[in-house]
Parts: C-alpha cells; sequence; structure tokens
C-alpha cells in the first residue's frame, strides 16, 4: 500500500509554474503532492501578474474618464478611494488563489503547507512554520520551482517603508505625492505608469541608454515619448548613487548621463532592478546542482543534471514571465511521463508583454538581434493612427512592427505599442508556433473593422502590399 508521504512526483513550489506542472503530472495518472511554504499561486497571483493588472485597470479606467469629454459624455467630481482600489486588487488575487486551491483538490495532488529542502535522491525534508519538522516526502522526481524574488543593489536596499520593492508598491496606505522608480523593465513601468495616471510626479531612472532595454529599439522610443507626454521624467544612462532617508521621504542622488549629480527629494522609491532566484536553503549544492548567478542551470528538459531532479520557471533564468514557468511545467512533467511529441521550449516564441498606458507587446527578435544574426530583412510597419477601430475608440497612438526573413518569408519578430496588444500579440505567437510565413499570414482574412487589421496590414507593409497606408 502505498504511504502518504511517497509520491511519483513532489513539486516544491506551488506558483504558476509549480502548480501547473502538478495539474498536467495529476493528468497523466502521476500521484503528485505540491510544497508551498506561502500562498498557492506564488509571486504571480499574490504580489505580480494578477494583483499589478487589477491596480492598471483602475488607472487605465481613471485616465479614460478624465478624457470622457472629447467622446461627448460629462463627468463631474473624478476622484477614487486609495484604500478601496488597493483593496480590490487584493481581493483580486485572494480569489484567484482559493481557485488554485480548489484545482488541486479537483486533481487529488496532495498540498503541504510548508518548506521543502533537499535531503537526498529522492527524498524532500519538510519543516512545519513554526520550524517543527514534518514527515519527509519521497518520490521518482522532483521538480523545483521556487521562483525569485527581487534584487537590490549595494547601498540601495529596500526598506519595505520608504525604499520598496514591489510587494511594498502594491500595498501603500496612501497614494505618495512624488515617487522614484529605478530601473525602467516591464514591473518598473507599470508601477511608473499606475501612480503617473493616479497623479503622482514619478520619475524613472534607467541605467542603459534607453528605456525598456529589452525591447526593440523603435518600441523603446515610441514609449519614451508616450511617456514623457504624460508627464513622467525619465533620466537614461543614468544611476542613483544613493539614497538617505529625510524627514519627509527619501533624498536621491543622482548621476545622470552628463556624469554630473543632482539630489532630488522624493517621498518613497520603488527598486525595479531584476530578480534572483530562491536558491537559498534547498540543500541544491549538496545534491550536486550547478547554480550560476542565482539561477539553476537545466538543459532544454528542465533537467538538472542530477537524476530525478528538475526546475522550472524564474528559478532557471530568463524570460522571468509566468506563462514560461508554465510552458516549462507541462513540458518537464510531459518528458518525464514518457508523453509523444514534447518539445524543448523555444524563447524566440516567448510573447513578452508590459500593461503600461501605452501597452507593449512583442515576440522574437529585435530588429537589431535579427540584423546581427545575419538575417537579410523585409520589415513592415502599420501605425494605429491610420486604423478605424483605433481612432473610433480615440487610441490612435501606437504601432505594430513586425521582421521577417527576406529570404523564406519567416516571421522572426513582432514589437507593437498601444491599446491591447497584449491581446493581439498571441496571433503572432500562433502564427509562429505553426512556422507561418508572410504567405500565410498576408492570405488570412482580419475581421474590420478590429484592431487586429494592423497585424495584416504590417505584414503586407513589409513585402510592399499595405492597402490603408
Amino acid at each position: 500500500m502505498t504511504s502518504a508521504t511517497d509520491f511519483d512526483l513532489v513539486v516544491i513550489g506551488g506558483g504558476p509554474g509549480g502548480y501547473v506542472a502538478a495539474i498536467r503530472a495529476a493528468q497523466l495518472g502521476l500521484r503528485t503532492a505540491v510544497v508551498e511554504r506561502e500562498h498557492l499561486g506564488g509571486i504571480c497571483l499574490n504580489w505580480g501578474c494578477i494583483p499589478t493588472k487589477a491596480l492598471l485597470r483602475t488607472s487605465e479606467l481613471y485616465r479614460q474618464i478624465k478624457e470622457a469629454e472629447a467622446f461627448g459624455l460629462r463627468v463631474d467630481g473624478v476622484g477614487f478611494d486609495f484604500e478601496r482600489l488597493v483593496r480590490r486588487s487584493r481581493d483580486v488575487a485572494g480569489k484567484l488563489a482559493r481557485g488554485v486551491a480548489y484545482l488541486m483538490k479537483k486533481n487529488k495532488i496532495a498540498v503541504f503547507d510548508a518548506t521543502g529542502r533537499l535531503e537526498g535522491p529522492g527524498r524532500v525534508a519538510l519543516a512545519g512554520h513554526d520550524g517543527t519538522t514534518l514527515p519527509s516526502l519521497t518520490a521518482s522526481h522532483i521538480i523545483v520551482a521556487t521562483g525569485a524574488r527581487a534584487r537590490s543593489l549595494p547601498g540601495l536596499e529596500p526598506d519595505g517603508t520608504r525604499i520598496w520593492t514591489y510587494k511594498e508598491a502594491m500595498v501603500p496606505d496612501r497614494l505618495p505625492q512624488s515617487l522614484l522608480v529605478i530601473g525602467s523593465g516591464a514591473i518598473g513601468i507599470e508601477f511608473a505608469s499606475f501612480y503617473s495616471a493616479l497623479g503622482a510626479a514619478v520619475t524613472v531612472v534607467e541605467v542603459q541608454d534607453r528605456i525598456l532595454p529589452v525591447e526593440d529599439e523603435e518600441i523603446s522610443k515610441l514609449a519614451h515619448t508616450a511617456f514623457v507626454k504624460q508627464r513622467l521624467t525619465i533620466h537614461t544612462s543614468a544611476t542613483v548613487e544613493q539614497l538617505r532617508d529625510t524627514e519627509t521621504g527619501v533624498s536621491a542622488r543622482l548621476r545622470t548621463a552628463d556624469g554630473n549629480t543632482t539630489e532630488m527629494a522624493v517621498e518613497r522609491v520603488i527598486l525595479a532592478v531584476g530578480i534572483t532566484g530562491n536558491v537559498e536553503g534547498l540543500g541544491l549544492e549538496e545534491q550536486g546542482v550547478k547554480i550560476d548567478r542565482g539561477h539553476i542551470v537545466v538543459d532544454a528538459w528542465c533537467r538538472t543534471g542530477v537524476p530525478g531532479l528538475y526546475a522550472i520557471g524564474d528559478v532557471v533564468g530568463p524570460p522571468w514571465l509566468a506563462h514560461k514557468a508554465m510552458h516549462e511545467g507541462v513540458l518537464c512533467v510531459e518528458k518525464i511521463a514518457g508523453a509523444k511529441a514534447v518539445h524543448p521550449l523555444d524563447p524566440a516564441s516567448v510573447p513578452g508583454c508590459t500593461y503600461c498606458t501605452p501597452q507593449i507587446a512583442s515576440l522574437g527578435l529585435t530588429e537589431r538581434a535579427a540584423r546581427e544574426a545575419g538575417y537579410e530583412l523585409k520589415i513592415g510597419r502599420y501605425p494605429y493612427a491610420a486604423n478605424g477601430k483605433a481612432i473610433a475608440l480615440g487610441e490612435t497612438d501606437g504601432l505594430v512592427k513586425t521582421i521577417f526573413d527576406a529570404k523564406t518569408g519567416a516571421l522572426l519578430g513582432a514589437h507593437m505599442i498601444g491599446a491591447e496588444v497584449t491581446e493581439l500579440i498571441q496571433g503572432f505567437a500562433i502564427g509562429k508556433t505553426l512556422e507561418t510565413t508572410e504567405a500565410e499570414l498576408m492570405a488570412t482574412i482580419f475581421p474590420h473593422p478590429t484592431l487586429s487589421e494592423m497585424m495584416h496590414e504590417s505584414v503586407l507593409d513589409a513585402f510592399g502590399r499595405a492597402l490603408h497606408i
């Protein structure tokens, strides 16, 4: 008879990668357990993807209401209840976390509310929240899905009160009047967009020479222009050398692109300078797992090199995206179960989305990366200002850019900025997965009037066939 602590698979970490891996394992008939030390759903559902989108939705509506007169509407007394909008964000996160708990129960997955540690081949030691030792779990296969946490910089460590990570930035007790955001990746820009829309004076500092540095340069430039128009102050090629508490907030010393230093006073600071994997305290090194710069090294099948031990999601490195973690969880488990037609993850097929205003979404190679890789390119562009649906929506700022291999017609990359591009990008993702060329995309009928027509027109433009510009 099987013991209550003996499983086919144990997953350490109940975030997007971990819980999805567990569900797929259960579907494949594996007796499965999840060990989670804090909240099912992980950072994504509780402190990341979901609650931030709830906050951003509020700021988006607030912006639209303030612009209602352009649509022939009158709205008097526009304002907001900051405590209530934060509470709504937490309620949304709580609802989805409860949904994950339901999925665990539905799929007969054992959940252990504890901290897990590898204690030998096929064994996971458990510790309760009060430090007590619980019975160990055994399994033929163990997946580490412990995620990552916010990275800090020497001398710029968060204090949780005035210098925030993403976690504190989501649950402030009031709206700060002034805010410094260090780092202009997706996390930093989303918070900058949210707080600026509600009226805070926001300054963004980026060490590289442009904001959103992983995006296509053309998209970064358009985003910069849009944010400055929204009254964000942006410093690129700049660093924050010191943060010092004051009576009213924080004093920051900036070294700007010209090499000069300047002091600025703000109420709060958000550190958004990347993340580092949660690799400590797991017994990884003792088991022979290789760790490189805070992340577990794995192969194309998420194997660590130690028999029966795997790792997925943020703990294995970029791209640090929930959907990438979920996909890894599925392919890892299917490989374990011996399923046919399992394919390694292709990083070029992982879409990235930033939910600021305007939204940004991308897939595959940027123009620069494609040129550096030696491709001869065909590039198409289509502006929002030429799209009927965008004009009707009052959302005329934006661009859809597509990049093709001129020799084969293969879609190399798609880069978009504007309303709802985070929903539109999946069309290109499907096309890339199907190894679609420009011929199939041009032959596809796109409904009118929709924003998606810009995707079609951008493809047509790359090959000199655009119809509406």
